[in-house]
């Protein structure tokens, strides 16, 4: 890579989102972590409080800002920050040296995410914080450890299913359908402008950009031309 694209990397990368979404996400993501903090505070509390995560609010901006990405999906929600937590407990149980502890819990929950496809970056915070107020976790005990971030996750979900179905030109969840197998016709090739204008009219966030999208377009063209060469 030259030292201008380098230099261009850092540069914002621009997406094609009217300022009308942008508010939408705004305006949706704050409902719902207002909510979230109205439920927990009204809801029956037992022995321990529930407290309000503040992974929470990082899976706000994938749930209401990109709900259309893989990352935002229920059982990326669900499934990212259980299994951070699991990662999470069974760190301080074995590790006390925090600072040992915080990069074991969040590998760890990295790894459980990907192994089990509900990669959710912000399930690594939870396992983060449970390190980080890891006498407060240990006290109370893996029960409450799983009830409160079960309720956390769970109740952003169903706000995420309210909200984003309220709103124009969303849906929430997206339904995985296998792709069809392709239909041979004509070779077209596509150009960038061609991908901008595609992810314009989704009319919400794709966490990938357009120079990326094309990147990736390039790639798999590329070793087609070559598997159809080599048959």
């Amino acid at each position: 890579m030259s030292i201008i694209n380098s230099i261009r990397s850092l540069l914002p990368h621009i997406a094609p989102i009217p300022l009308s979404e942008k508010i939408r996400s705004g305006l949706a993501g704050g409902t719902a972590i207002f909510l979230l903090a109205f439920a927990l505070k009204y809801l029956p509390h037992g022995t321990y409080p529930l407290l309000m995560l503040g992974s929470m609010a990082a899976s706000a901006a994938p749930l209401f800002a990109a709900p259309h990405s893989p990352f935002a999906q229920p059982w990326n929600l669900i499934g990212g920050h259980l299994l951070s937590a699991l990662a999470g407990w069974l760190t301080i149980l074995f590790i006390h040296d925090p600072l040992i502890a915080a990069g074991v819990a969040v590998g760890a929950a990295i790894f459980l995410m990907h192994y089990f496809n509900c990669l959710h970056p912000p399930g690594a915070a939870t396992a983060l914080t449970l390190v980080l107020s890891s006498t407060q976790f240990e006290s109370h005990g893996w029960q409450w450890v799983l009830l409160v971030v079960a309720i956390n996750a769970g109740i952003s979900l169903l706000l995420a299913l309210l909200i984003n179905n309220m709103l124009p030109s969303r849906q929430y969840p997206i339904p995985h359908t296998p792709p069809a197998p392709p239909k041979p016709g004509p070779f077209i090739a596509l150009e960038q402008h061609d991908l901008e204008w595609a992810l314009v009219q989704m009319k919400g966030v794709i966490d990938i950009s357009e120079e990326y999208l094309a990147e990736i377009y390039k790639l798999a063209l590329h070793r087609a031309q070559e598997r159809s060469e080599a048959s």
